[in-house]
């Protein structure tokens, strides 16, 4: 069974920084893609970042030029580094993970979210 690990969520106050980790364990062969996604009170959710195995990233509009999105291949584990936070991105994080397990059968995982609130 391959499972997600979060961590880093907490009350930040706006305009501060915070970064989220995740690492993915369990039988995996490879991963291929890593990301995150949120989801607000009362709104659907939303991908925030996501890194390709290639090494490309894509962000929503709403984060590019404060959210960067980092990967440790060789841990399995991926980043959000949050700057400038706001009180609109107050919302819980999930990390996803999608690749090939040891039985050669497509996966994709997801975190049980970390609650990110952005409030004075």
């Amino acid at each position: 069974q391959v499972q997600l690990v979060e961590s880093g969520g907490c009350l930040v106050q706006p305009g501060g920084s915070l970064r989220l980790s995740c690492g993915a364990s369990g039988s995996i062969l490879r991963i291929n893609a890593m990301g995150w996604y949120r989801q607000a009170p009362g709104k659907a959710r939303e991908l925030v970042a996501v890194e390709t195995a290639g090494g490309g990233s894509n962000y929503a509009d709403s984060v590019k030029g404060r959210f960067t999105i980092s990967r440790d291949t060789a841990k399995n584990t991926v980043y959000l580094q949050m700057n400038s936070l706001r009180p609109e991105d107050t919302a819980v994080y999930y990390c996803t993970a999608d690749g090939v397990a040891m039985t050669l059968q497509f996966f994709t995982s997801w975190g049980q979210g970390t609650q990110v609130t952005v409030s004075s």
